[in-house]
Protein backbone atom coordinates (compact mmCIF):
# COMPACT_ATOMS: atom_id res chain seq x y z
CA UNK A 1 0.00 0.00 0.00
CA UNK A 2 2.77 2.06 0.45
CA UNK A 3 4.04 2.16 -2.95
CA UNK A 4 0.59 2.95 -4.32
CA UNK A 5 0.89 5.73 -1.60
CA UNK A 6 4.04 7.20 -3.06
CA UNK A 7 2.93 7.03 -6.33
CA UNK A 8 -0.46 8.84 -5.67
CA UNK A 9 1.81 11.74 -3.88
CA UNK A 10 4.71 11.73 -7.09
CA UNK A 11 1.11 11.69 -9.21
CA UNK A 12 -0.47 15.25 -6.79
CA UNK A 13 3.12 16.76 -7.09
CA UNK A 14 3.52 16.67 -10.72
CA UNK A 15 0.40 16.47 -11.93
CA UNK A 16 0.55 20.03 -14.59
CA UNK A 17 4.07 18.17 -15.97
CA UNK A 18 2.34 14.36 -16.22
CA UNK A 19 -0.92 16.66 -17.83
CA UNK A 20 1.18 18.29 -20.60
CA UNK A 21 3.47 15.44 -21.34
CA UNK A 22 0.33 13.12 -21.94
CA UNK A 23 -1.30 16.05 -23.93
CA UNK A 24 2.00 15.99 -26.08
CA UNK A 25 2.12 12.49 -26.39
CA UNK A 26 -1.53 12.38 -27.60
CA UNK A 27 -1.10 15.17 -29.90
CA UNK A 28 2.31 14.68 -31.06
CA UNK A 29 1.99 11.02 -31.97
CA UNK A 30 -1.27 9.07 -30.96
CA UNK A 31 -3.40 11.39 -33.09
CA UNK A 32 -3.29 10.02 -36.71
CA UNK A 33 -5.18 12.69 -37.94
CA UNK A 34 -3.92 15.75 -36.72
CA UNK A 35 -0.24 14.83 -34.84
CA UNK A 36 2.55 16.78 -35.63
CA UNK A 37 4.59 14.40 -37.88
CA UNK A 38 1.24 14.66 -40.21
CA UNK A 39 1.03 18.40 -39.85
CA UNK A 40 4.64 18.64 -41.09
CA UNK A 41 4.42 16.13 -43.53
CA UNK A 42 0.99 18.20 -44.80
CA UNK A 43 3.68 21.60 -44.13
CA UNK A 44 6.47 20.05 -46.54
CA UNK A 45 3.79 18.80 -49.09
CA UNK A 46 2.43 22.43 -49.42
CA UNK A 47 5.79 23.97 -49.83
CA UNK A 48 6.67 21.69 -52.69
CA UNK A 49 3.01 22.06 -54.43
CA UNK A 50 4.16 25.80 -54.02
CA UNK A 51 7.58 25.47 -55.53
CA UNK A 52 4.90 23.56 -58.44
CA UNK A 53 2.62 26.64 -58.76
CA UNK A 54 5.23 29.04 -59.35
CA UNK A 55 7.01 27.24 -61.99
CA UNK A 56 4.06 26.72 -63.97
CA UNK A 57 2.94 30.61 -63.57
CA UNK A 58 5.79 31.22 -64.67
CA UNK A 59 6.32 28.83 -67.76
CA UNK A 60 2.54 29.84 -68.08
CA UNK A 61 3.38 33.58 -68.67
CA UNK A 62 6.82 32.63 -70.63
CA UNK A 63 4.17 30.79 -73.15
CA UNK A 64 1.65 33.39 -72.82
CA UNK A 65 4.37 35.99 -74.20
CA UNK A 66 5.62 33.83 -76.92
CA UNK A 67 2.21 33.36 -78.25
CA UNK A 68 1.31 36.89 -78.25
CA UNK A 69 4.66 37.41 -80.71
CA UNK A 70 3.65 34.33 -82.68
CA UNK A 71 0.33 36.23 -83.40
CA UNK A 72 0.97 39.40 -84.29
CA UNK A 73 4.61 38.77 -85.58
CA UNK A 74 4.75 36.40 -88.84
CA UNK A 75 8.23 36.05 -88.98
CA UNK A 76 8.35 34.92 -85.67
CA UNK A 77 6.19 32.78 -86.73
CA UNK A 78 7.99 31.62 -89.90
CA UNK A 79 11.08 31.33 -87.47
CA UNK A 80 9.56 28.79 -84.89
CA UNK A 81 8.46 27.34 -88.31
CA UNK A 82 11.48 26.57 -89.61
CA UNK A 83 13.86 25.65 -86.64
CA UNK A 84 11.34 23.05 -84.65
CA UNK A 85 9.21 21.62 -87.21
CA UNK A 86 11.91 21.80 -90.17
CA UNK A 87 9.83 23.47 -92.43
CA UNK A 88 11.16 25.41 -95.48
CA UNK A 89 10.37 27.42 -98.46
CA UNK A 90 10.13 25.59 -102.24
CA UNK A 91 13.52 26.35 -103.33
CA UNK A 92 15.36 25.66 -99.97
CA UNK A 93 17.34 22.75 -98.70
CA UNK A 94 17.57 22.12 -95.29
CA UNK A 95 20.67 20.55 -93.11
CA UNK A 96 20.18 19.16 -89.57
CA UNK A 97 23.02 19.02 -87.36
CA UNK A 98 23.11 16.10 -85.06
CA UNK A 99 22.98 18.28 -82.37
CA UNK A 100 19.77 19.95 -83.48
CA UNK A 101 17.72 16.98 -84.09
CA UNK A 102 18.68 15.54 -80.50
CA UNK A 103 17.16 19.20 -79.22
CA UNK A 104 14.15 18.85 -81.18
CA UNK A 105 13.53 15.37 -80.43
CA UNK A 106 13.49 16.40 -76.89
CA UNK A 107 11.17 19.20 -77.79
Amino acid sequence: MSKLKKAWEYIRQHKYLITILVFLLIIGVLDEENSLIQRFSHWREIQTLNTEIEHYRKQYERDSRELKELTSNPEELEKVAREKYLMKKENEDIYIFEEDLKKIKDE
